[in-house]
């Protein structure tokens, strides 16, 4: 009689809390295997300082969401709280996060035919209050929009709640002529840099298998 080989356990291991509520964040995570424990919105003010350069803004931001939500733990559970912010500019013009049509021509206005940086800054605190900060850039260049192009992306509405006015995981990635650097970083989270941070805390990736 053939034995059946049995499949393998879900691993579980050291939790942590995404301390963000974009549902981008959460699947590129469960895309590598990481389901964090809890999702928790940060409330924090993001407006940049007079005169802040846009890679210090993404990580100032990622600490405060990540601080923000370690406050919120109760002392006796505190657990590893993963923050995150991603900021968009050309040169060092910060664009917003598009909440109207309006902002969202002005930023692919500004995007069109020319090169920008998108920066991702990623925050890890762990149960004792170490942090581990960093930022990662990605260049990327978009071609000229038409007015036509560009309109139509419009009234499509993906740029909504979007920095700088595009999703590059949606139609926008037509726009793009170059990228250089990690493309998760664009969508809202530096994969390798992230895995590698969790996994310095010993928060491994769930592990199942679904072979028969």
């Amino acid at each position: 009689m053939t034995s059946q080989k049995a499949a393998l356990p879900i691993v579980t291991n050291k939790p942590f809390v995404l301390a963000s509520v974009s549902p981008r964040r959460s699947s590129l995570l469960a895309q590598i295997g990481y389901i964090p424990s809890d999702i928790i919105a940060s409330d924090i003010d993001e407006t940049p300082v007079k005169g802040e350069a846009p890679r210090a803004l993404a990580m100032r931001l990622a600490r405060a969401k990540a601080l923000h939500v370690a406050g919120l733990q109760k002392e006796d559970a505190r657990i590893c709280v993963l923050g995150a912010d991603t900021v968009v500019a050309c040169g060092r013009n910060i664009l917003p996060k598009a909440e109207t049509p309006e902002q969202a021509r002005a930023c692919l206005t500004q995007l069109s035919g020319r090169g920008h940086r998108v920066y991702t800054g990623i925050c890890l605190i762990n149960e004792v209050g170490f942090e581990r900060v960093r930022c990662v850039e990605t260049r990327i260049r978009f071609k000229t929009l038409g007015k036509h192009e560009m309109a139509q992306y419009i009234e499509g509405g993906e740029w909504h709640g979007k920095a700088g006015g595009y999703a590059i995981q949606g139609r926008a990635a037509a726009f793009v002529e170059r990228i250089v650097g990690s493309y998760s970083n664009v969508v809202g989270l530096p994969l390798f840099e992230v895995s590698n941070a969790l996994l310095a805390e010993c928060i491994l990736p769930i592990i199942e298998d679904h072979k028969e």
